[in-house]
């Protein structure tokens, strides 16, 4: 079997704060961190082609393990010569393994120890995924990187729920390892950090999963329920537990302010399906905050979504018209809100990887979230819309 092609360096790090420019080489590609995956969880970013992607800025994509397991079945991926391939987008793959499914499926499963027993959400057929399992769909989808099968527990949980999560993950991490091992693909694999909302948790399993000796190391399970204020908390307490030369991923996290903020706190890599699906929704994000494209005020302004974007949306559409799109129904209001809202989070996370290369990475996190700030009314009106 061939090793992982692999490799993350440190180019360069902010003097005053933890975040740190990186540059990490997959079988498909370079990926310049910090870096936004997009979510294609069946193999399609909703709306986009990859050219439009690639046009947005984006150098990775992730897409779902399980989801692709069901449909079109992982076999008929590697009969088409990979996921890659089957989908047209030449560039690097991250995978989830199905562990999220662990916990947005809930009512449908029953964890055991081999792994997870579920009922299909498309037609109710039993299925067993377990660790060796998805490794062996992750490599047949040709993943760049896989991604460690978890129990991601719902937020808040008890602590004694908690022990029991982190302690099956990290025999479920040895387990992957070892499929990974005796299986056929290049794809480097990431191991899950869990713990819940206990700082001394998530050092422990930390202290469990370091050694075993994963190519990166991701915070798994925030943004699962729990407050906001939470999140902050448990991610900066995570993240300078994970090793300084493996890249860091923040899984399905977050807000553009987020994610700046993460950036200065040392994350590397984050996924989000808020670009996509609040687009698809009607909810805009722009340098001063969400414009919620359905309201009243919009529908006879002339202007752009955003004036300091340089996106096709942006250069060719008034507000006025997207509303338009929008309350008519028509698809091409999901297409051209996805484009700008992938292209705006692909832009913030260019500005950083230009503030940690100029070293005023602070000076730029301060003035991005007091620009963010500015219209906080219409952005709780367009979250609760």
């Amino acid at each position: 079997m061939s090793g992982p092609v692999f490799s993350f360096s440190v180019v360069s790090r902010d003097p005053a704060t933890s975040a740190r420019l990186g540059r990490m080489v997959t079988a498909h590609g370079e990926v310049e961190t910090p870096a936004f995956m997009p979510v294609g969880t069946r193999g399609v970013v909703k709306t986009l082609t990859p050219d439009e992607l690639a046009a947005a800025g984006s150098s990775i994509i992730l897409a779902n393990t399980y989801h692709l397991w069901l449909r079109p079945g992982h076999d008929l991926v590697r009969e088409m010569g990979g996921l890659h391939r089957f989908c047209g987008w030449p560039g690097p793959i991250l995978t989830d393994s199905g562990g999220f499914q662990v916990f947005s499926l809930a009512p449908l499963r029953k964890i055991r120890e081999e792994g997870v027993e579920f009922r299909s959400h498309l037609d109710g057929t039993p299925l067993v995924l377990t660790p060796e399992k998805s490794i062996e769909i992750q490599q047949a989808l040709a993943s760049d990187i896989m991604m460690a099968f978890d129990e991601c527990p719902a937020q808040p949980s008890t602590r004694e729920t908690n022990i029991e999560a982190l302690e099956r993950t990290t025999r479920w991490a040895e387990r992957c390892l070892r499929a990974r091992e005796t299986g056929r693909g290049t794809g480097a694999l990431f191991g899950i950090v869990q713990g819940g909302l206990f700082e001394d948790l998530r050092r422990r399993h930390a202290e469990e999963m370091i050694p075993l000796g994963f190519d990166g190391y991701a915070i798994g399970g925030v943004s699962v329920g729990e407050p906001r204020a939470e999140v902050h908390r448990i991610v900066h307490a995570s993240v300078g537990l994970l090793p300084e030369d493996r890249p860091r991923y923040l899984m399905g996290v977050g807000r553009p302010e987020e994610l700046v903020e993460f950036v200065g706190a040392g994350v590397d890599m984050f996924d989000c399906v808020m670009p996509t699906r609040n687009a698809r929704n009607g909810q805009l994000f722009t340098s001063r905050g969400v414009v919620n494209i359905k309201r009243e005020e919009y529908a006879r302004d002339p202007g752009p979504i955003d004036a300091e974007c340089d996106c096709p949306t942006c250069r060719g559409y008034s507000r006025a018209y997207l509303r338009h799109l929008y309350r008519t129904g028509e698809i091409l209001a999901a297409r051209l809100n996805t484009l700008h809202n992938v292209y705006f989070y692909q832009r913030v996370m260019a500005r950083c990887r230009e503030a940690v290369r100029q070293g005023c990475y602070d000076e730029f996190r301060r003035e991005f979230l007091r620009r963010a700030a500015e219209d906080p009314g219409d952005r709780a009106r367009s979250q609760s819309e």
